[in-house]
């Protein structure tokens, strides 16, 4: 309520004498009644009875008679205002503040009413009691105003008592801005606008303090007007309907810009141009939905705005009140990642910048792309010193601030009419962008119990994802139930230690961990093998020690804790930890350390006791087989960062550098545990690590998998193909195979790692060159991503070294976002050639029972491109589709057509399957997978130079997987000569390496299925048999000596990029050859001749040439040079020979 009332005191006129006869002959109540209307007096009866001596003495009853009836209007907990001119001193006023239900100190009120501009000159307050028994004070104020208002008294007077209102009802803050009331003539509605633009730039790292701002605009009430006439003109619905999105406000940004160029500081300049910056670069704000909202909500094109620091996101909603603040970040249009409840009050939009960067790179595996968001209590409940009732309190503090921030990222949200599947733009909200519906979001930091909430709020909203808004709720996938995460980051574990020659499931494992047992990616984690020893581990409570301890006996005991609800380390079993171990709490003074700890943890002799956080370090420092991060917080930066780098000041104490870890192998189940740097560091030094995007992926993967179920579990329901009934059955019945999918994904992506690492030194010119195409396109940035720049990949070329596992992670994830990117900018994924690969990212039970509805899905196109990214990146390495637009001009629809027919027609896909299920050394698999690439990349190469283009996948498969499957049976008989002596020796170098002689002969083959391709055409140029023109091929190339030839043109360097083209060319010129001959056998051959007869009728009928040519290989045979030149004259000479 707000009824100010803006009349003045009644002016003394003639009747004051009769007023005075009155007052002698007529007690105070009397008057109080007498001068009412009949319906007021009533009311006003019911107060005479309790009203104070006091009031009665300093108050008349006609003022009286204003007061009582705000009283008798006023609802417990309600203030309300009355604001008149002081008769009785020239330029002050009298301010009375009516409260209901709890009275007030002056120390509250006055901070409120000095933000303002207001000077208090006298306060009298006056307890009263309503009629119904409800406690109501008066506080009389003498004040006279610092600022002169800008207009009217009664419209100054409207907003100034509806921002005391606001300012006691905690809906405003108070700070210098509120001045702007007086100076500016603005609403407390229309100041909160500006104080919330001034703290998301001071979030955003703006050099200037938020009072330094505010004294700037109080400086400055014209700009400050003028900045929220273009919020209002921008955004105000009623500003003008007609107006285009760019022509809305237009002149207001500019009469704004005209007054910032009158001002003369630099540092105010900066401020203005900062405010109009992010003004103008607001694209949608909930300021104006009626009703009012609790927050204020903008969302931000982040890309524009120059005060911000790398990353910038695509979209950026900011909320603000004074109970609750947030930030919510997105990369693109389709994005998800979790929400995190934060206690990073001064800088959460750091923290969630640093997050969704990770998420982005995470994401490279799911259909979003990454986002995040985070909110902090901004006014959390004062502690009591009761522990239950605070974390109670806390708690339904932050389920209400939870609300909140969600209510207000759906404010800004566009609908779908799931009838229609029309677009329903959000209410009350001006747009200047364009449709935006695709809003999901997940658990994180202390918001793990929340999904059941968020689906709360979205179903207020009737939000078209329904329950797949939130992942993860009652209906839904459990991930600490499913421990997901966690067995997705064990796979690199797995991997990571595979690679070591150990297998970490039936061998034991010494381990130092990060987190407590309670937690879903520590506990789940640490329950992955059975033969895992935890020495040590901590968590923000809680050092454990364990330095010898038996694996089964342990793992029972960390069962037991992860099954116990808000289990710690306090809990553990004491008759259990081996002898010198123990659990202490971080706020001791100090920790005895055992003769047994000092050994576990490699600590000199006479270390006898340490302090937690030394101790702590130690741990991190630890010689074991593997450090386990299940926890929150960054433990370790590299040598040459500092901790501010890291980004936690928390955790500076603990922190160590990542070539101090002594680990083998480190595991980041958890996000950030380690700087990007520290992690290279660690890596440099021998270390096995990835990141944390690559190890914690699953969970991002198993909520993108549910929530694009949902939605097609939601059409059928709507299309009545599916009780509602039905659905949470379904769900749950397909819980195994989601997982199976999902960790797929993180097998995949880490055998895509060992693969990379196994040539990455071969490989680093084609990386670096990789690198700087994805900077000169604005994909990656080398500081913010920590990639090496030119000189730093010229150091590792000359040092015969590679990128690091950790910086191949990253370039990994970069390279299937740009795919992903590219391919969703064509029509390629629109293709049904490719709806296998759609209904292949479902569970079996919807795409046997449901495939007209998988095929329709509403997210179809992002599916594919996902589905085919992370194939092609997976499979055909990270420079694959790079390498073929250096080689070739091809597009990335181009490689993936390419990719897809090359394949499919030479059953690729069940090769790597043979691969990645045989026993063998994770170093052999490495290289049987690098063997079918090299067949993956001619191959890719021939479809792009010889068949027309685009090519026609579904035509191309049709046109040669037959055949080639047909000339495969007959392969090895046709190899003859050196073909047949290479194939020999390498199947043997394999096999006696342990890898079954069956699979390794096959994977060899495959470089000589490369030729088929040839064969295929050939037969059908030369309209001759499969067969002849097979055998003829591969006898002709032994004939004139094609195997050397080739083998020389592969051992020559490919240092730069002109070296690798010249190779390709040179070897394409020698298959040319090859083709090309034989066509010239075939074409004088008689019908019915053997391979023999042929060659030889060809030889005689080309005596004179072929001696000629022959007379050249020799002589360049016999020099011993296989270099370039050498082998351009060799290839001259061999297509000498066609006639």
């Amino acid at each position: 309520m707000n009824s100010v009332s803006t009349h003045p005191d009644p002016t003394p006129n003639p009747s004051e004498i009769d007023d005075a006869l009155a007052r002698i002959f007529r007690s105070w109540d009397e008057r109080l009644l007498a001068g009412a209307d009949p319906a007021a007096r009533e009311r006003l009866a019911a107060f005479v009875a309790d009203l104070p001596a006091g009031y009665k003495q300093d108050i008349r009853p006609d003022r009286a008679r204003v007061d009582l009836v705000i009283l008798g209007e006023l609802s417990d907990g309600a203030v309300d205002v009355r604001i008149v001119p002081d008769a009785t001193a020239r330029g002050t006023h009298r301010l009375s503040l009516y409260v209901g239900g709890r009275p007030a100190s002056l120390g509250d009120l006055m901070p409120l009413l000095q933000s303002l501009g207001v000077e208090v000159l006298d306060e009298r307050p006056y307890a009263l009691a309503s009629p119904d028994g409800m406690p109501c004070w008066i506080y009389e104020f003498t004040v006279r105003y610092t600022i002169a208002p800008e207009d009217g008294f009664d419209e100054f007077a409207e907003r100034f008592g509806g921002a005391v209102q606001a300012l006691w009802q905690g809906v405003a803050e108070a700070d210098r801005l509120n001045e702007l009331v007086a100076r500016a003539g603005l609403h407390w509605r229309e100041v909160t606008v500006l104080r919330a633009y001034a703290e998301f730039l001071r979030q955003a790292g703006f050099p200037y303090s938020s009072a330094y701002v505010a004294d700037a605009l109080c400086r400055h009430p014209e700009i400050a007007a003028a900045l929220v006439e273009c919020f209002s003109a921008r955004f105000d619905p009623r500003s003008d309907p007609s107006a285009s999105s760019d022509g809305r406000g237009a002149e207001s940004v500019a009469a704004a810009s005209t007054l910032i160029e009158a001002v003369l500081g630099l540092d105010e300049d900066r401020i203005f141009r900062a405010l109009l910056g992010v003004v103008r670069n607001t694209v949608r704000t909930n300021h104006f939905a009626a009703p009012a909202r609790e927050t204020l909500a903008l969302k931000l094109d982040s890309r524009n705005i120059g005060e911000l620091p790398e990353p910038r996101p695509r979209h950026e909603i900011f909320v603000y009140s004074p109970v609750v603040a947030g930030v919510h970040m997105r990369f693109g249009s389709v994005a998800r990642g979790g929400l995190r409840w934060s206690d990073r009050r001064e800088d959460f939009r750091t923290e969630v910048l640093g997050l969704v960067k990770a998420q982005a790179v995470k994401n490279a595996v799911i259909v979003p792309v990454g986002a995040k968001g985070g909110f902090v209590l901004r006014r959390p409940p004062v502690p009591t010193g009761d522990a239950d009732a605070d974390r109670a309190a806390l708690r339904e503090a932050g389920i209400a601030g939870y609300r909140m921030f969600i209510r207000s990222l759906l404010d800004l949200t566009d609908n779908i009419d799931r009838s229609t599947g029309a677009v329903v733009p959000a209410p009350g909200v001006v747009r200047h962008d364009g449709d935006d519906t695709y809003l999901v979001v997940a658990a994180d930091k202390g918001t793990a119990s929340f999904s059941d909430i968020a689906n709360e709020v979205a179903a207020e909203y009737d939000f078209w994802l329904g329950d797949a808004f939130a992942s993860g709720g009652s209906v839904g996938y459990d991930h600490k139930a499913m421990g997901i995460t966690a067995r997705g980051a064990w796979e690199s574990v797995k991997r990571r230690f595979r690679e070591l020659g150990v297998d970490c499931q039936n061998e034991d494992v010494t381990v130092a961990g990060i987190g407590d047992m309670s937690g879903d990616v520590f506990g789940n984690g640490m329950l992955c093998s059975k033969h895992i020893r935890l020495v040590a581990a901590f968590d923000h409570r809680h050092v454990f020690l364990d330095p010898d301890p038996d694996p089964a006996t342990s793992y029972a005991e960390r069962e037991r804790l992860f099954a116990l609800p808000r289990s710690s380390w306090a809990d553990y079993d004491r008759s259990l930890v081996s002898a010198g171990g123990g659990v202490w709490d971080r706020t001791t003074k100090s920790v005895p350390i055992s003769e047994q700890a000092r050994r576990v943890l490699g600590l000199a002799d006479d270390v006898t006791e340490l302090t937690p956080p030394e101790l702590i370090r130690a741990i991190l420092r630890a010689p074991v087989d593997l450090l386990w991060n299940g926890g929150i917080g960054t433990y370790v930066k590299a040598s040459t960062e500092s901790h501010a780098d890291a980004g936690d000041k928390a955790n500076d104490a603990v922190r160590v550098d990542g070539c101090d870890v002594r680990a083998r192998v480190i595991g980041e189940g958890g996000n950030l545990g380690l700087t990007q740097a520290s992690r290279i560091e660690f890596a440099r030094t021998g270390g096995r690590v990835g990141t944390d995007a690559l190890d914690n992926s699953a969970g991002v993967d198993c909520s993108d998998h549910e929530v694009n179920i949902k939605i097609l579990l939601d059409d059928l329901v709507g299309a009545g193909g599916l009780t509602p009934e039905a659905r949470p059955r379904l769900l749950a019945e397909m819980t195994d195979e989601v997982a199976a999918l999902v960790l797929a994904d993180n097998v995949s992506q880490n055998e895509l790692m060992g693969t990379a690492l196994a040539d990455a030194s071969e490989m680093i010119g084609v990386h670096g060159r990789l690198i700087s195409a994805l900077e000169a396109a604005g994909a990656v940035d080398r500081a913010l991503d920590v990639l090496p720049d030119a000189k730093a990949i010229g150091t590792l070329r000359a040092a015969g070294a590679g990128l690091s596992a950790p910086e191949l992670a990253t370039l990994m994830a970069h390279v299937k976002l740009d795919l992903k990117g590219a391919l969703l900018a064509g029509d390629l994924v629109d293709h049904d050639v490719f709806l296998p690969v759609l209904r292949g990212y479902f569970p079996t039970p919807l795409r046997r029972d449901h495939e007209a509805a998988v095929d329709r899905h509403p997210l179809r196109r992002e599916i594919v491109a996902t589905a085919l990214t992370n194939d092609v990146v997976d499979r055909g390495g990270i420079s694959y589709v790079f390498r073929l637009a250096e080689e070739v001009g091809a597009t990335a629809d181009d490689a993936v057509r390419a990719f897809s027919v090359v394949s499919d027609v030479f059953g690729l896909p069940a090769l790597w399957s043979r691969i990645a299920a045989a026993d063998v050394p994770s170093e052999v698999a490495d290289e049987l997978v690098l063997v079918t690439r090299r067949l993956l990349d001619r191959a890719s190469r021939w479809m792009l130079h010889r068949r027309p283009q685009p090519l026609a996948v579904g035509a191309e498969v049709a046109r040669f997987r037959g055949p080639i499957e047909d000339a495969s049976a007959h392969l090895e008989e046709w190899l003859v000569g050196a073909d047949r002596t290479n194939l020999r020796d390498r199947t043997r170098a394999i096999a006696e390496r342990g890898a079954p002689e069956d699979l390794v002969r096959e994977v060899e083959l495959a470089l000589d299925r490369f030729g088929l391709l040839d064969v295929v055409e050939i037969a059908d140029l030369a309209e001759c048999d499969l067969t002849v023109a097979g055998e003829l091929y591969f006898r002709l190339c032994e004939r004139v000596g094609l195997v050397p030839l080739l083998n020389g043109v592969s051992a020559l360097g490919k240092t730069s990029r002109w070296d690798a083209l010249a190779r390709l060319a040179l070897r394409d010129e020698l298959y040319d050859s090859a083709r090309a001959l034989t066509l010239d056998v075939l074409a004088h051959a008689t019908p019915g001749d053997d391979t023999d007869r042929m060659i030889a009728d060809w030889e005689e009928r080309n005596a004179s040439r072929l001696r000629r040519a022959r007379n050249s290989l020799a002589e360049i045979s016999a020099s011993g040079q296989r270099d370039l030149a050498a082998l351009s004259v060799a290839s001259r000479q061999l297509r000498r020979m066609v006639g």
